[in-house]
């Protein structure tokens, strides 16, 4: 693996415009605005006067802080070589997903392909003046910003562990559904080791960083794989695979406004009526002759359908509109998106029947990252690029 300072001088970006400034200085509440940075606007207090003829004029009385915050900025500059950093946090479909075995502690153990893909969202990243508390605001509601998220989790974790005192302002511009079995959640939580790292001088190696990513959730280390991984025990352990797919392979991800209980999924989980179908047989015949619907098995979809059985409808739907469209149809994760691959669009149905007006839709391609740097958002399809050839 590259020196870790080697990483960082990817990342470091030039302080002369001082982010903090008071034009920039970013705003946060439980509903912000997917724009990171506002004008900030001084305190105005407002009378109104009557004189004696009862005409009215209005005062304004200004307090312009600007002076203030513009000194905590430089003291932050002046002792940080980095300030700010934004990074793309995409999600990832489980190709296969099998269900081996429970485990005496309660867990199960499973067999995967997991695959990043195209869609993601993005979080920003400010070193904060403050030594005692990160700041979290997002553009979307129902997101918690405090603890529960797993992003200050994350930062908290890399504290501990580093003995790191930098604390931050965050944004994050949220694209990814939650309760999609896309690992949203986990990848923030990835992005953020990832970025207080860097912050730190990348004191830590990303072997350390996946290792102390367990204990976030089992699906977080996954993220610190080049992008496609065979995953065993409870997700955690991650095996680094070559993409087994070409990358330029469209999707299109559909996702009811319906969540699964992943608890309540697992709760009906019946082991006897799984797949026997060995999962490294699987993973070799996907490596070999690509993705088929015989190859995408989900051990999670039947206890799914049965917590949301239209979810089990939606999927027979797509199946049937697009024969001969996607060479497979399956269920990610513990739902409830469904995964066509083979094409970016999605049945016509979907359009027409109002039963499915509020459902999430997306395109998205398979996505790896270079060795020593973070994901990229990638400008355009693969298929689009002139220097990959679109296939037929």
């Amino acid at each position: 693996m590259a020196s870790s300072h080697f990483l960082c001088s990817n990342h470091v970006f030039p302080t002369s415009q001082n982010p903090f400034r008071s034009s920039q200085l970013p705003q946060f509440r439980p509903n912000g605005s997917s724009n990171f940075h506002f004008k900030l606007r001084p305190h105005l207090v407002k009378a109104m006067v009557s004189d004696s003829n009862t005409s009215r004029k209005q005062l304004e009385v200004v307090y312009d802080h600007d002076e203030r915050i513009n000194k905590l900025a430089d003291e932050v500059d002046k002792n940080a070589p980095l300030s700010r950093l934004t990074l793309f946090s995409p999600c990832k479909i489980n190709v296969f997903l099998r269900m081996t075995n429970k485990r005496e502690d309660g867990y199960h153990d499973l067999a995967s392909l997991f695959h990043v893909i195209s869609l993601g969202d993005t979080i920003k990243f400010s070193l904060s003046p403050s030594k005692t508390t990160d700041r979290l605001s997002t553009n979307v509601s129902g997101v918690p910003l405090d603890d529960r998220n797993l992003i200050i989790r994350a930062l908290n974790l890399y504290r501990k562990k580093t003995g790191s005192d930098n604390f931050f302002w965050i944004h994050l511009d949220k694209k990814v559904p939650t309760g999609a079995g896309l690992g949203g959640g986990s990848s923030n939580a990835a992005t953020a080791l990832w970025a207080a790292n860097q912050f730190s001088g990348c004191p830590s190696t990303e072997k350390e960083l996946q290792e102390w990513s367990g204990e976030i959730g089992s699906d977080v280390p996954f993220f610190f794989s080049q992008g496609a991984a065979y995953c065993t025990g409870r997700g955690e352990i991650v095996e680094d695979i070559p993409p087994p797919v070409s990358l330029d392979i469209p999707m299109v991800l559909i996702k009811p406004p319906q969540a699964c209980s992943t608890a309540e999924v697992y709760k009906r989980l019946r082991l006897d009526q799984t797949s026997n179908v060995d999962p490294s047989t699987l993973l070799e015949k996907i490596s070999r002759n690509g993705i088929s619907q015989d190859v995408c098995i989900n051990d999670l979809e039947p206890p799914a359908f049965e917590v949301l059985p239209s979810l089990k409808r939606l999927k027979q739907r797509i199946t049937a509109a697009g024969r001969g469209k996607y060479d497979a149809v399956f269920m990610s994760g513990s739902g409830s998106t469904i995964v066509g691959i083979g094409s970016p669009d999605p049945p016509q149905f979907v359009y027409d029947d109002d039963e499915y007006q509020d459902v999430f839709l997306s395109d998205a391609y398979f996505l790896t990252r270079e060795p020593n740097q973070w994901y990229r958002e990638p400008a355009s399809s693969p298929a689009a690029s002139p220097f990959v050839s679109e296939t037929v």
